[in-house]
């Protein structure tokens, strides 16, 4: 008996299952993406170029040392060390090129073994179709690899739902002052 009522309820389910899969006809209507008017919308992918400068040096840092373990000092990876940001995004790599965006979040020193950050940050971007969105990164940015690529884990805006990654070179790195300028190709689906 137990088993002829748990087989029924099964089969029920997956009939309410397929029900909703063709209401209206074959066509599928997802309430949830109804709700947030995606529903016709299609998942389209975005290319973004810019460069990103991290300027820890001189009267204006864009890049702030805010924490560190007593090791982080002596460490030869810095582990330990925490970093907030508010980098500026730009079409070029000159610092006076014109600018897309903002940089914003921490970035952690969180190898033992290489010098490895743990990347937290959101492109803010400012200018252009864009204008007003913004693009999550969560991953590891291991900075002394040609190239590295880190996840997108969401977005705002014109990102909603947003998901990809970004491939990051560094272009230039003054090694007296420690500021860097890296280049971003970021691949972006989104609706």
């Amino acid at each position: 008996m137990a088993q002829a009522l748990q087989t029924t309820i099964i089969i029920s389910v997956i009939a309410l299952s397929l029900l909703n899969l063709t209401v209206n006809g074959s066509k599928y209507k997802n309430p949830f993406l109804k709700h947030l008017g995606l529903l016709n919308k299609k998942e389209q992918l975005t290319h973004l170029h810019f460069y990103f400068h991290d300027i820890v040096s001189g009267p204006n840092p864009t890049a702030l040392q805010v924490a560190s373990a007593k090791t982080s000092n002596t460490s030869s990876t810095g582990f330990g060390f925490v970093v907030v940001i508010d980098d500026p995004l730009t079409e070029g790599p000159e610092p006076n090129s014109k600018a897309v965006g903002r940089a914003q979040g921490i970035y952690a020193s969180a190898s033992q073994s290489d010098v490895g950050l743990l990347m937290v940050l959101n492109y803010v971007f400012t200018e252009g179709k864009f204008n007003g969105s913004t693009l999550s990164i969560l991953g590891r940015n291991a900075v002394f690899s040609a190239v590295r690529e880190m996840p997108i884990v969401g977005g705002t805006g014109l990102f909603r739902f947003a998901r990809g990654y970004a491939q990051a070179k560094t272009h230039t790195f003054n090694l007296t002052s420690g500021d860097a300028v890296v280049e971003y190709n970021v691949y972006v689906l989104h609706y």
